[in-house]
């Protein structure tokens, strides 16, 4: 038996191929920054409330939503029955009266839009093209004062409506409810900068609402415990200056001062008139325009 041997400058079979797995460049239209920032937006403010997410995001949200409704169409209900004159509580209070439902909700989706980005350190793709930072920041920042807009007007809403029901006055509903739309855009504005910047600070959602509650509903107490305080002991004049250390309290004095809301202060003493009105909106547009500077500063660094 013999056995042949390969030649040592035999070439081995060719078996390469080329396999047509279907890629090919993309022609379509570029849509560019602003459609990628609209995007953002969107899919945030959806989030926000848990649309397109699973059923039990949905949960919270929408519970909170509807315990901000309910008082409305109870007030709504009593108002067209008695044939009353006047709702039972001014535009301008309800937002004052459900704080600690705002709160809720705040200190649970402002972690849920940027901490999950941060934790599982996605961040990077979004700013990869075309999408920037200041897109990123403004389609959050964006989506989440909308969130709360959405949440603070709607009852405000039903009010309006219930009051034409009712057969009120049109012109003074009217005013009454604008004043109140104004007051919500400012909370909205002023809380959704705030709790996004608590819950940009950490990647844990825990730590994050833990930061949104402490912020606003631990601030909030201690300085109308002050208040109490400083009335207590013939100090009227110095509750106007405490309102300054809680943003709660600064939305407040803003709305009294400016919209013609009731005083919502330990017994309706040291409330700011308009020229006290005019340091506590500064102090609120410098938080405003502030929370805004601290998520681009943080955003520049963890995109890196």
């Amino acid at each position: 038996m013999s056995t042949q041997t390969p030649q040592p400058n035999q070439a081995a079979p060719d078996t390469t191929q080329i396999h047509n797995i279907g890629y090919r460049s993309y022609d379509g239209p570029r849509l560019g920054r602003a459609y990628a920032r609209r995007s953002l937006f969107s899919q945030s403010l959806r989030g926000a409330y848990g649309l397109g997410r699973s059923a039990k995001s949905k949960v919270l949200p929408m519970i909170l939503f509807a315990v901000m409704c309910i008082p409305a169409l109870v007030i709504v209900a009593v108002a067209v029955v008695t044939k009353q004159s006047k709702l039972s509580i001014e535009y301008t209070e309800y937002a004052v009266f459900l704080q600690l439902v705002i709160s809720i909700y705040l200190a649970s989706q402002a972690p849920q839009s940027v901490s999950r980005d941060l934790r599982f350190r996605t961040v990077p793709l979004y700013f990869s093209r075309p999408i920037e930072r200041a897109d990123y920041v403004l389609a959050k920042y964006g989506a989440m004062a909308s969130a709360l807009f959405i949440l603070t007007a709607s009852p405000l809403l039903i009010l309006w409506i219930g009051s034409m029901l009712a057969k009120m006055d049109f012109a003074e509903q009217t005013k009454m409810f604008a004043q109140g739309l104004v007051s919500v855009v400012l909370l909205s504005l002023l809380f959704g900068g705030i709790g996004l910047v608590m819950a940009a600070l950490t990647p844990r959602r825990g730590f994050g609402v833990a930061a949104v509650i402490a912020v606003l509903t631990v601030s909030y107490g201690a300085v109308t415990t002050l208040m109490g305080i400083a009335l207590a002991t013939d100090n009227a004049g110095a509750m106007q200056w405490l309102g300054l250390f809680s943003p709660m309290t600064l939305f407040i004095g803003v709305q009294t001062a400016f919209l013609g809301a009731p005083s919502a202060f330990p017994d309706g003493v040291g409330a700011p008139g308009a020229g006290v009105g005019v340091i506590y909106l500064l102090v609120v547009l410098a938080l405003i325009a502030g929370s805004y500077g601290i998520l681009m500063r943080r955003y520049r660094k963890v995109g890196l």
